[in-house]
């Protein structure tokens, strides 16, 4: 059994047009939505083995944030194919890790994780989590999955469940479904 956290980067704003995407920092919402998620795996005693990370400067500044909130240092091996990435191209990635790492902590972009998501856990109305990621995967947002398999080139579609969703909205309303 090998468990994977999913986390959307935060919250992120174009007050530069002429900035790439790439290049997009987070906004202050961002800023408080990472620090939130950050304290509650903190207060939830969560660790990771490995850390694999796209390098858009709003994923850098996202566990910047998350690690301030989290107090552990997370050290993450940057990956440009989880730029932007498929679910295709994400599977691919996962099957990259050394399988000495339990718990993986995948931090990327949407629509990529989602698809991840509803790749990996089946649509079969035993894991109502997934119809939460259905509705969106808000930025900030962990989802946590537990995957049937005991190496990583092993994960496939269908091959695990949600165990655990938390969004920024969860731990402090104020920053609700419309500042997702």
């Amino acid at each position: 059994m090998k468990k994977l956290t999913l986390l959307r980067h935060a919250k992120s704003g174009w007050t530069d047009r002429e900035t790439r995407d790439f290049d997009r920092p987070i906004n202050e919402r961002g800023i408080r939505g990472a620090l939130l998620i950050g304290q509650y795996l903190k207060h939830e005693g969560v660790t990771f083995d490995k850390t694999i990370a796209s390098p858009a400067l709003r994923v850098i500044e996202t566990i910047d944030h998350l690690e301030n909130g989290y107090g552990i240092t997370l050290n993450p091996d940057w990956d440009r194919r989880i730029y932007l990435a498929s679910s295709v191209t994400l599977i691919d990635v996962l099957h990259g890790i050394d399988d000495s790492a339990d718990h993986v902590l995948m931090v990327g972009h949407n629509p990529g994780l989602e698809d991840l998501v509803f790749d990996i856990v089946p649509d079969d109305g035993s894991c109502p989590l997934r119809d939460e990621v259905e509705a969106k995967l808000p930025t900030s947002a962990v989802a946590v999955l537990e995957l049937d398999v005991k190496s990583w080139a092993d994960v496939a579609n269908k091959c695990g469940k949600i165990t655990g969703l938390m969004r920024p909205r969860d731990l402090d309303p104020s920053l609700g479904p419309e500042q997702d």
